[in-house]
């Protein structure tokens, strides 16, 4: 599992420039990223390699922020990988919250239920030759 940091920014163009050289300045390296514009504000959902110094780096800069666990899944890269996660998670009832990718191809996925989620991950990758769910 991963922790996932949930920032709201101004719907302006340099506030992700700002957010990004927020962290850089203090060695914190992104590794997911999800942003979007909702009316008036940008809603940014991130992973770094510092936790710690993420939450100090964001509190200093005056950043509210919100943090909740995610799993980080290796799927196969190949057609029918990510339906085959999400229609086992969905046959054992559990609703996918968010959904995107890592800088380095895992699928981050926050769930109602993280704990059976990964368990599913799990055996989906392992029935399908995929490197196993990371930490």
């Amino acid at each position: 599992m991963a922790t996932e940091f949930t920032v709201l920014i101004e719907d302006r163009p340099g506030a992700l420039a700002d957010l990004a050289e927020t962290l850089a300045r203090n060695g914190i390296n992104i590794m997911a990223i999800h942003a979007t514009a909702c009316p008036g504000e940008g809603v940014v959902q991130m992973i770094t390699n510092n936790n710690d110094a993420t939450v100090n780096a964001l509190r200093d800069a005056g950043v509210k922020y919100t943090v909740r666990e995610v799993l980080l899944i290796n799927l196969l890269d190949q057609p029918g990988s990510l339906a085959r996660l999400a229609r086992a998670l969905g046959a054992a009832g559990i609703n996918i919250n968010a959904v995107y990718i890592s800088m380095r191809g895992q699928i981050v996925l926050a769930a109602d239920d993280l704990a059976r989620a990964q368990r599913i991950a799990l055996e989906i990758a392992s029935d399908h030759g995929a490197p196993r769910t990371g930490e």
